[in-house]
């Protein structure tokens, strides 16, 4: 019988190379490099995901990356990292990844709450403990993605958090990932956090770009919650390089009558595939899953996720806004599994979407598989231009057509910024909500000059 061999893109020979040059040199010991070693072999006999794969058909990464850059060596502590760091108006704990390399000089070490313990992923990868490719592995939904297989094999450095049980944490920790946009550059990086029964805190992910150079970024945060916690995840995603490619995942393990929320902005970034997997590990708890995408130019951002109903008694909400102008495209897959034991299960599931001119493009597949029938579930989608009452109720009060647009945008984008529980950073989100409305405003009146 003939052996069919698929032909490798030029990407997809330079990181099979770069892995072979690297692997011996990358962190980690025996049970680590089997984890990678698995990892690389997963992701060559399938290749860069590609729109033959039905959960990627709508972000052709095999066609967007034409070339594999090199990956990031030292990281590269420019002045421009410096003012970035400045900028960000984040209290509490900050750590710092610069292209992919935890940075403790730019970091906050100092008087960590007692009960917090902070290490580099690269030195937690050589640690004996048994259980470290169990938490890298995360849940079991994301074992075939192919974008996630080249992140376990390549992940050089990152942060590993622990949280012990019973702390609340007062501050968020904050995980800034910046790249030195220096060079053009592939960046790999994961990080954990675990928090110990009845721990209660605020992770925040930041990616940002100091420099105008390219990347092509390929992160993952891996986040365990032990029982009766309550745990909020922000992740804000903006001012990189319209050339620059990211596949963004999130892992979440939630454990019994806990409470875990994520919330994820999307802006200014060029290409962002975001996947979230998240495993109900206990009965009795609650996750919501929410986001803004803010796309113009020709940028694109692809929301993928799936939540797995292990267990009874699961309730999971999802909610993303997404305002499209220019030839922008927002993609929406969600899928919400609810296995055969997981009776009692109550999820719902919501994509809208704002297209603000003619090329504009949204792709919707919101998807349920159940297998139990004692549930509630539902999803819906919309696809729809501004509501032309409301732009009418405020242009007759005396605004103008940009203001009065920028105000509905904002309550739409509003929606879903409500759902963060921290003022603070419900704050922070909304001002990058409305420097990019008034971005906008600001061309649609040059324009109508």
């Amino acid at each position: 019988m003939a052996i069919v061999t698929p032909l490798k893109t030029a990407a997809e020979q330079a990181l099979v190379q770069q892995f072979a040059n690297v692997k011996a040199e990358l962190p980690g010991g025996n049970a680590v490099r089997k984890l990678r070693e698995d990892a690389f072999a997963g992701f060559e006999a399938k290749g860069l995901p590609h729109r033959r794969l039905e959960s990627w058909r709508y972000t052709d990464l095999r066609g967007l990356l034409r070339d594999a850059k090199p990956l990031a060596g030292q990281p590269a502590i420019t002045p421009e990292i410096a003012e970035r760091l400045a900028a960000l108006k984040l209290d509490g704990i900050r750590l710092v990844l610069v292209d992919g390399a935890f940075a403790a000089e730019l970091s906050t070490l100092e008087g960590l709450p007692e009960g917090v313990t902070v290490n580099a992923l690269a030195d937690a990868l050589v640690s004996p403990r048994e259980d470290l490719t169990r938490i890298l592995s995360g849940p079991g939904v994301s074992a075939d993605d192919s974008g996630l297989m080249l992140n376990t094999a390549l992940m050089r450095d990152g942060v590993m958090v622990e949280i012990a049980e019973g702390v609340e944490l007062e501050t968020p920790i904050a995980i800034v990932s910046l790249v030195s946009g220096v060079e053009e550059q592939a960046v790999y990086s994961r990080s954990v956090v675990l928090f110990g029964k009845g721990a209660k805190g605020t992770v925040v992910e930041v990616s940002e770009a100091a420099g105008p150079k390219a990347a092509q970024i390929n992160g993952a945060l891996v986040i365990e919650t032990g029982d009766e916690t309550e745990v909020q995840h922000v992740r804000i995603v903006t001012r990189h390089a319209a050339e620059s490619v990211q596949v963004q995942s999130l892992l979440a393990t939630v454990g019994a009558q806990a409470r875990f929320d994520s919330f994820a902005l999307v802006c200014n970034s060029g290409t962002v595939r975001q996947q979230h997997f998240v495993r109900y590990a206990g009965e009795h708890s609650e996750v919501g899953l929410r986001g803004v995408s803010l796309l113009g130019g020709q940028e694109h951002s692809d929301v993928t996720l799936i939540v797995d109903h292990e267990v009874p008694h699961g309730t999971s909400r999802e909610l993303f806004k997404s305002i499209i102008g220019g030839e922008g495209t927002g993609v929406f897959q969600g899928k919400v599994i609810v296995r055969p034991h997981a009776q009692k299960t109550d999820g719902g599931m919501k994509s809208n979407a704002l297209l603000l001119n003619d090329g504009a493009t949204m792709f919707n597949k919101p998807e349920l598989e159940i297998f139990a029938d004692d549930v509630v579930c539902g999803h819906g989608a919309t696809v729809a231009q501004i509501d032309g009452e409301q732009l009418f109720y405020l242009m007759a009060r005396g605004l103008p057509r940009p203001q009065a647009e920028a105000l509905v945008l904002q309550a739409f984008a509003g929606e879903a910024v409500e759902f963060v529980a921290d003022e603070n950073l419900r704050v922070l989100i909304m001002s990058e909500v409305e420097a990019w409305l008034g971005e906008r405003e600001a061309h649609a009146v040059v324009s109508a000059i």
